[in-house]
């Protein structure tokens, strides 16, 4: 790539990605990337093993996460940045946010076995991960590695989705307590995909909430669809950010750098980060 080009949006091995860190740092190096933006479910582990990577690869590393929240129902994905890791509101908030994960997949995992799916057990299902972050991927790749199902959006749609039939809530925030939190942190909160999510007339009181950017730049997103979200960041005095949800072997519908963010973009987060930090 002839620019600086930047993925804000990779899981690692450390949530529900099947990457390392390390891995990560290659893979974007080797697109040609200049920065990524390490976001894993609720936990920062991966972000230190990711930054002394890059130290020897030429690459950036931002410190990132991303929070699950919930309104009426509807599963609302806020992405943290350039927060402070040492102690700060979030990183002790997130220490319980892995918790309730943990009880979270232990009922999943009893409830799969009233519905007649037995030998799952929940230290396999955490030995997918590198933290205590686990999630319904790691729990989905399970039961497929012993055929209880034939895919991973199989066992999404029969038992693990939003409403299927061993699906249980994650960390209930509403998405204004998710912002309002990397906001105390000194961070940057984005919201992840709004493509996905469908949910634009939420933006308004989000940005109200505190809200900082749009993730516009998406994988297997037309054009069309990212330059709409472009537009309705700058109506909105937003933000513009990108990447490709990468989870490694996990998603195989995106890989890193398959969506990227223009380097300028990059640099006006990385401003207001730090005009932040001297207030």
């Amino acid at each position: 790539m002839s620019d600086r080009y930047a993925d804000l949006h990779i899981h690692t091995c450390f949530s529900d990605g099947s990457d390392t860190p390390e891995e990560v740092v290659r893979r974007a190096a080797q697109a040609g990337l200049s920065a990524v933006g390490i976001t894993d479910h609720d936990t920062v582990d991966g972000v230190a093993p990711a930054m002394r990577e890059a130290a020897s690869a030429g690459i950036e590393v931002l410190a990132g996460v991303e929070l699950s929240s919930d309104y009426h129902g509807k599963d609302i994905h806020i992405l943290g940045y350039l927060f402070d890791l040492n102690d700060s509101p979030l990183v002790k908030k997130l220490r319980e946010m892995r918790q309730v994960r943990v009880d979270r997949m232990k009922k999943m995992v009893a409830r799969l076995a009233e519905l007649g799916v037995r030998g799952v057990t929940f230290e396999e299902v955490a030995g997918l991960t590198r933290s205590d972050a686990v999630g319904r991927l790691h729990l989905a790749q399970i039961l497929v590695a012993k055929k209880a199902v034939p895919s991973l959006e199989a066992a999404f749609e029969r038992y693990l989705g939003e409403g299927a039939a061993a699906y249980f809530p994650k960390y209930l925030q509403t998405p204004f307590e998710a912002i309002r939190l990397i906001r105390e942190s000194g961070g940057i909160a984005v919201l992840a995909h709004p493509m996905l999510t469908q949910r634009d007339e939420l933006i308004p009181a989000f940005v109200k909430a505190g809200l900082d950017g749009l993730e516009a730049y998406y994988p297997n997103c037309s054009m069309a669809v990212a330059n709409f979200y472009v537009g309705l960041a700058q109506k909105h005095g937003l933000l513009v950010t990108g990447g490709s949800d990468s989870h490694g072997k996990g998603k195989t519908s995106t890989y890193i750098g398959k969506a990227f963010l223009p380097g300028v973009h990059l640099e006006k987060m990385k401003a207001l980060a730090a005009q932040r930090r001297t207030v």
